[in-house]
């Protein structure tokens, strides 16, 4: 999947495409055709960089309820000709989510929609997952005969059969199915899922990997196999390393995290780092001059996993570093630092959106540590995070980074947040967003009473309003 285009976040889409509370509030008052056309633009055109943790699909579902959106387009996308070329979920997987929340709003047409799909599409399994929580049994035994009709009745395609049955998300169609007395439902169901408990039974006493009894130098050689395959397993390797050495082979280990070969010198540097060796700081700064790539990020890994009073002192010095360390240092004061490193901090935070934008990844340990170190100056920079960044999680992270530094959130944006696309955003501004204003304490109300809001939001705005939603 390509990187969607993000509209400039000033407009209706750019907002809308971020799943920005102002992108619902503007959507509400621009012209219907318009607003419909923003959000269909999203809904068929996923604007999340990271779609399988971003949330959209329920903040899309509730603008389609408040504009009364057709489907129309969404059916032609869901069945256009690409659905056979582009197999990929993330197709289609927006729209089958937002499907799937209109369904549970009520909406039949949504429902139905599902069904046809989940009955002739690609990506069926998604369609049926969102079934499987909606849909009543009649519904979801109707469906049996077409899905089951897409595996082939012999060794090739009962394997397939099994290994979906048992990699399903949702088992609630498959046992309603395995009940079914015909014998080209039931029976079939059964048997995939005998067959898909024995494989996951015979992968559990098939584990892969080294054993205790191993050398040191037979799990360094592991890990070197691994990188030349093209996997990188020194993570797992370190955790070996812990069983298998002992205080003789030091030495050894020193010696590989300084001069190894790839595999060994990055299961080193995350052994001694694990175990806080004396050492570790001087030759994770050492590894910074290696032309291996793998063995600069895995030195810079290992850092940010110490606590050591040790590496928090020397990361003050290397905060001001222009390289991956530098920047690893402002993320451990950030997470570790205290008081007397808020400017470091800040600085820190102002360089990386100044050289990298408002979607570095390294800000979102640095907006956690400019929220909780409490550094005021920081949010001039964090409503500039705020606004710009394509990510709604970091966008979420700068609102709570904002509600501890910024007297001005409660009626700024923790006003928008209530709409926001993501529940932890949504609670951080239940907890905090100003009452004096009617939108606020209409959608309060709103979440209070929505099935489909989170227990945690709902929890948040109960405390504001009481068992008595008229009390506000």
């Amino acid at each position: 999947m390509f990187d969607p285009v993000i509209a400039p976040s000033g407009t209706l889409l750019g907002l809308l495409q971020r799943g920005r509370g102002d992108g619902t509030l503007h959507a509400l008052t621009a012209p219907r055709a318009e607003a419909l056309a923003a959000l269909n633009h999203c809904v068929l055109r996923d604007p999340r960089h990271d779609w399988q943790v971003e949330n959209r699909s329920l903040y899309y579902a509730r603008l389609f309820l408040d504009l009364s959106g057709e489907l129309d387009e969404i059916e032609a996308h869901l069945f256009d000709a690409d659905d056979v070329l582009d197999t990929e979920e993330s197709r289609t997987g927006l729209a089958l989510a937002v499907l799937g929340h209109l369904a549970s709003y009520g909406r039949r047409d949504a429902l139905e929609l599902l069904r046809r799909y989940a009955a002739c599409g690609a990506n069926w399994a998604w369609a049926l997952d969102e079934l499987a929580l909606r849909d009543d049994d009649a519904g979801l035994r109707a469906l049996a005969a077409p899905v089951l009709a897409r595996f082939p009745a012999d060794p090739e395609g009962e394997a397939e059969l099994a290994v979906v049955v048992r990699d399903s998300f949702e088992p609630r169609p498959w046992r309603l199915w395995a009940d079914d007395p015909r014998e080209s439902i039931g029976t079939r169901v059964r048997a995939a899922q005998e067959a898909g408990s024995f494989d996951r039974w015979q992968r559990q006493m098939r584990p892969s990997g080294p054993r205790p009894g191993w050398s040191v130098r037979a799990v360094f050689e592991w890990a070197q196999q691994g990188i030349e395959r093209g996997a990188a397993l020194h993570v797992p390797a370190a955790r070996c390393l812990t069983a298998v050495a002992g205080p003789e082979d030091r030495p050894e280990i020193i010696e590989a995290a300084r001069t190894g070969d790839d595999g060994a010198r990055c299961t080193a540097l995350r052994y001694l780092a694990d175990s806080q060796d004396s050492d570790v700081l001087d030759l994770i700064e050492a590894a910074q001059a290696s032309a291996s790539r793998l063995v600069v990020d895995a030195a810079v890994d290992a850092f940010e996993r110490m606590r050591s009073i040790a590496a928090v002192e020397r990361a003050r010095g290397w905060v001001h570093r222009p390289d991956a360390l530098g920047e690893a240092a402002g993320r451990v004061l950030a997470c570790r630092g205290g008081a007397s490193d808020r400017e470091l901090v800040l600085g820190a935070l102002r360089e990386a959106v100044r050289g990298d934008g408002p979607d570095a990844p390294t800000l979102w340990t640095l907006v956690d540590g400019a929220g909780r170190l409490g550094i005021a100056n920081a949010a001039p920079v964090l409503r500039h995070v705020y606004r710009e960044t394509a990510s709604s999680h970091l966008r979420g992270r700068a609102a709570r980074a904002l509600a501890a530094t910024d007297p001005s959130f409660p009626a700024g944006f923790a006003v928008e947040c209530l709409w926001d696309c993501e529940e932890t955003t949504r609670e951080v501004a239940a907890r905090h967003a100003e009452t004096g204003d009617a939108r606020v304490v209409d959608q309060l109300r709103r979440l209070a009473a929505d099935p489909a809001e989170e227990a945690e939001v709902q929890t948040a705005v109960r405390s504001r309003i009481g068992p008595d939603a008229s009390a506000v």
